[in-house]
This record gives C-alpha cells, sequence and structure tokens, in this order.
C-alpha cells in the first residue's frame, strides 16, 4: 500500500458557511492520538478560517499516557524540537460543542513532515494518525468494491476513587453527591438502580445528540456499577469518531455529576471487565444482493467464514490494538465472557468472533477481543483490515479454541506479535507500529518499575484516562 495520505485542505467557504449556522465565534480542534484523550485547541473562529485549522506541536503524537517522552520516539521518529505541525479539519465532524454556546468542535488529523533517521526517510504526520489508517484501510474496501456497516457497544463503569498514599479504593457512583443510595452488589440488569442515574443519562444523551453520536440505549451490566451503551449501525469512520467523542463527553459529564465515568479494562479483579464489542457487516455495492456475509435464502455464505479466517490468522498481532495496556490482560487472564483464544461461533459470549443470530440482511460478526481501554480508529482499522485479508485469501476458518490459537498473555507478548507482523505493518504503515509499540513499551516499563503497579498506576490513571 501507499503511504498513509493527509486529509486535504478545508475549502474556506464551506468552513465559513458551517460554522456560520452553527454561530460559533470559536472552534476546538480535536485529535485523535494512541490513547483514549482528546488532544488540540481551542482558537477563534478567524484564526481557524486563515489557517485553514490549527498548528500544535508534533510532541502531542509521541507522548505516553502520562505524557512521558521515549527516547526511542523523540528523535528517532518525532522531532525533539518540538515543532509545529497542522491540523487538518475535517468539516464532516463539525459540530456545536455540548454546553458552550458559540463554540464548535471538530475532529482534524495531523500533517506535516520531517526526517526520521528510525525509517531512514521523510514522514509525514499523518502516518502516525490512527483515523487515517482507517481511512487507508476503507480506501481498501472500496477498491474492492465493498463498504462496511459497523455497530458498537460500550461498557463502562460509574466509579467513586479514594485514595489514601500509594493505595486506591474503587466504589460504586453515589447518583448525586451526598446521596445515600449506592449499590453495593452487582445489580445487573437493573432498572431501579439504571433510574438513579437518569439526570445523568439524560445529560449524556442530549450531548450524544448535539454531536451526532447514534446511542440507542443502555442496560446496567453484569458487574458492579457497570452500564452498557449501544450504538446504532453506521459507516466506520463514522462510528469510530463517535466512539472517541463518546468516551470523552461520558468522563466530562461523569465528573460534573460529581463521579467518574471509566472504561478501563478491568477495574475490580472479581468483576466482569469492561468490552468495547463491534459488531461488523459486508456489503457489495450494486449488487441486487448486497450482503456478504449471508445469501438471499438465509444461510451464512463462505465470504463469512473467510472474513473470520483473516481475523483468527493476524489476531495475535493485533491483540496489542484491542488491549492495549497491562490492565487490559487481567481482563483475558480473569475471564468472564472475555475470550482468550482466536475462537468464532454462533450465539456464544466466550467466543472471540461471535456470530449473533439475524437474518440474511443482518448477518454479522461481532468483535468481543477489544477491552473499553482500546483506541476505536485501531481497533476497526485492524479488523477490517484483517478480515478484507481473509476475504482476498479465501481462507477457511478454524474453530480456534486450540494453542494454535492461544493470544498473548501479556502487554509485552502481544507487542513482539504486532513488532514481527508483516501484515499489520502493511496495514498500518512502519512508522505508526513502530512508534506505537515504542510508547507501549515506555508505558509498560514505567508501571513495572513501580512498587504496586496496579494501585500506583492502572487505577491512579488509567480509570480516566483509558
Amino acid at each position: 500500500m501507499n503511504h498513509i495520505q493527509p486529509l486535504p485542505a478545508i475549502d474556506s467557504a464551506a468552513a465559513e458557511a458551517a460554522l456560520a449556522a452553527l454561530g460559533a465565534q470559536s472552534v476546538e480542534c480535536s485529535l485523535g492520538d494512541f490513547t483514549s484523550v482528546a488532544r488540540g485547541k481551542r482558537v477563534s473562529r478567524d484564526d481557524f478560517l486563515g489557517l485553514g485549522g490549527c498548528k500544535l506541536p508534533t510532541v502531542a503524537l509521541g507522548l505516553t499516557l502520562t505524557a512521558g517522552e521515549s527516547d526511542a520516539v523523540f528523535g528517532p521518529m518525532v522531532p525533539a524540537s518540538y515543532s509545529d505541525m497542522h491540523l487538518v479539519p475535517d468539516l464532516a465532524t463539525l459540530a456545536p460543542r455540548p454546553g458552550r454556546p458559540g463554540e464548535a468542535t471538530v475532529i482534524c488529523e495531523p500533517t506535516g513532515r520531517w526526517h526520521a533517521s528510525h525509517h531512514g526517510r521523510e514522514i509525514d504526520a499523518a502516518e502516525l494518525s490512527p483515523r487515517a489508517a482507517l481511512r487507508r484501510v476503507l480506501a481498501g474496501f472500496e477498491a474492492e468494491g465493498l463498504q462496511a456497516l459497523v455497530a458498537p457497544e460500550l461498557e463502562l463503569f460509574l466509579l467513586t476513587r479514594h485514595e489514601a498514599g500509594d493505595r486506591v479504593t474503587l466504589g460504586s457512583a453515589r447518583a448525586q453527591p451526598g446521596a445515600m443510595a449506592r449499590e453495593s452488589s452487582c445489580e445487573a440488569f437493573s432498572l431501579e438502580r439504571a433510574g438513579h442515574f437518569e439526570a445523568y443519562f439524560d445529560d449524556l444523551y442530549t450531548a450524544c445528540e448535539a454531536l451526532g453520536i447514534p446511542v440507542s440505549g443502555h442496560a446496567h451490566e453484569s458487574a458492579l456499577s457497570q452500564f452498557e451503551v449501544n450504538f446504532r449501525p453506521g459507516a466506520p469512520l463514522a462510528q469510530a469518531d463517535a466512539v472517541f467523542r463518546f468516551k470523552r463527553v461520558a468522563r466530562e459529564i461523569a465528573a460534573r455529576h460529581g463521579f467518574l465515568a471509566s472504561f478501563a479494562a478491568k477495574p475490580f479483579l472479581d468483576q466482569p471487565g469492561t468490552g468495547m464489542h463491534w459488531h461488523f457487516s459486508v456489503q457489495r455495492a450494486g449488487s441486487a444482493w448486497p450482503h456478504v456475509f449471508a445469501h438471499e435464502a438465509g444461510e451464512s455464505s463462505a465470504a463469512l467464514g473467510h472474513f473470520i479466517a483473516g481475523l483468527q490468522t493476524h489476531t495475535p498481532a493485533a491483540m496489542a490494538f484491542f488491549a492495549p495496556y497491562d490492565m487490559a490482560y487481567d481482563r483475558i487472564a480473569l475471564s468472564d465472557a472475555s475470550p482468550s483464544h482466536a475462537s468464532w461461533g454462533a450465539e456464544d459470549r466466550s467466543l472471540a468472533f461471535r456470530i449473533p443470530a439475524s437474518g440474511p440482511s443482518a448477518r454479522r460478526v461481532e468483535n468481543r477481543l477489544p477491552g473499553g481501554d482500546a483506541n476505536p480508529y485501531l481497533t476497526v482499522a485492524a479488523t477490517l483490515g484483517l478480515g478484507l485479508a481473509g476475504l482476498r485469501a479465501a481462507q477457511d476458518p478454524h474453530p480456534g479454541a486450540d494453542e494454535a490459537h492461544r493470544l498473548p498473555r501479556s502487554l509485552p507478548d502481544a507487542l513482539d506479535a504486532l513488532d514481527r507482523s508483516a501484515m499489520l505493518r502493511s496495514l498500518f504503515g512502519g512508522p505508526l507500529v513502530d512508534a506505537f509499540t515504542a510508547i507501549k513499551r515506555h508505558e509498560h516499563a514505567e508501571r513495572a518499575a513501580l512498587a504496586d503497579p496496579r494501585h500506583q498506576w492502572d487505577l491512579t490513571h488509567l480509570i480516566e484516562l483509558a
């Protein structure tokens, strides 16, 4: 594949008209890096139009979750001089910022070139953009006359956190500060407990409507103070954007209500973890029967198996994207419907790739491996890219429950598998894979150096930032 291409410059007249329609006098330029943290800046309307976006230091592309700077990244991969790059807005994502009259928000991608000694060539900042990587995978679908439809399901915990020295204790959230009512044991699927948080979810749904996030419902999940939010199906890039925005707005609104919303993979070792499950279907444009995964009569097609076979073959290398922090492997090792093998089948939530019961026009694959801490752009790009590789190879799937299909059991093992993967390097490009693995190894080393990694790193940082 060619190198990842930057977004084209915006049309100034179109941008001015879009801002006028929103009554926006300022614009928040939002950049998605390898974490779930939105980075960027707010600029005036005139500066936004004059610059066609905004400038941001390249350092933002190489930071760890805790703002650490790896020597393997700064200098060899990202300029150590903190030079500027350009954030190019995707005007399709321009929206009013919830609760901020006169302010708009837009998702951007980076561009700007420099010589990267690690790669022995000049690279563009777009090559380190998860969102741009997803666009490249989707271009591969388009070249084959295919398009995908995806629908995420996000689990999250509503929590309180108490710190005493190096020890961190988590508890269930109180619906309002000072309220007596508090969940003391798991109230799975409880409408009453969900009702206590109606004010929070009302505010969350209002924000989602403003941002165009297609939420369709929520319920109390099967862990203490855990909820699941469902999305309507949509186009892959728009859905990844929606999840990126949802995680941020869910945390911001929770903070205003006096508790924490967390997407960390395993906050409680004795409770189920946090999943980010994605449903994928594929359609063929212009076909009388467009649904690739099933025949019109109802039976699944061979293409469904080929898509799964591509996932099975390469998922061990993609696990660093699906489970990007050490805590994520607690979710897999202490499994409660968290798969440990690249297994597949129908209607079994212990499988990695589940085929939900459905009619032929809704036949789909559910990827149950990603945790709530996963980056949505990397997750969708990896799943679709590996599935497309399977469609091209036309291989048949295996049950996947044997040792040959066992998934990495630790972050270092997953990073080693990613580093060695020619397929993932082809999909994402060497610069992105190298920077991602270097940043994650730095985070792992930082955590491992602590006396009590779970309390001093996981529960301190991941609870709010995963």
